[in-house]
């Protein structure tokens, strides 16, 4: 029982992200990014079920604590591929 339990975003706060930056037509500020985070639906589950949600989706979600940092990598990753 000793696992260390992982907050996991469901839909991905990647996705959520995106989504609300193109609704917003510019990019989100560091206060929307964690007003965003803190308000997206999540679960708390164990790593091997996020495990398996990562492997579904097949990419790794940006870590919460660090939601403004990695959506800025995030962000123009997403913006190059379109």
């Amino acid at each position: 029982m000793g696992d260390r339990l992982i907050i996991t975003h469901i839909p991905s706060l990647v996705a959520t992200l995106l989504n609300k930056e193109r609704a917003k037509g510019a990019p989100l500020t560091r206060k929307e990014v964690e007003s965003i985070r803190d308000e997206a639906p999540a679960q708390v589950l164990t790593p091997e079920q996020r495990a398996a949600i990562d492997e579904r989706r097949e990419y790794d979600d940006i870590v919460p604590e660090r939601a403004w940092e990695d959506w800025q990598v995030a962000r123009l990753e997403l913006i190059a591929d379109e």
